[in-house]
């Protein structure tokens, strides 16, 4: 299982709804989830498969916000 992160303008509850059904299609996708408490509103997502990075931000683009991916150490 593969964990990546994403530095995003998704801002609150409704946000997360918005890009919910978008996420969800993603059919590698385990789980995700967002911290809106963060200052950098980070998407984390569960995968199997960590080459999924350009589809994750395309899915959260076509819901209406931005997400850059976050380099891991």
């Amino acid at each position: 299982m593969e964990t990546l992160n994403f530095k995003t303008t998704i801002k609150c509850g409704g946000c997360v709804a918005t890009v919910t059904p978008f996420l969800n299609d993603i059919e590698q996708l385990d789980g995700w989830n967002v911290d809106t408490n963060s200052p950098d509103k980070i998407l984390t997502v569960q995968t199997t498969d960590n080459r999924i990075g350009d589809v994750v931000k395309k899915a959260v683009e076509k819901a209406g916000f931005k997400a850059e991916p976050i380099p891991r150490p």
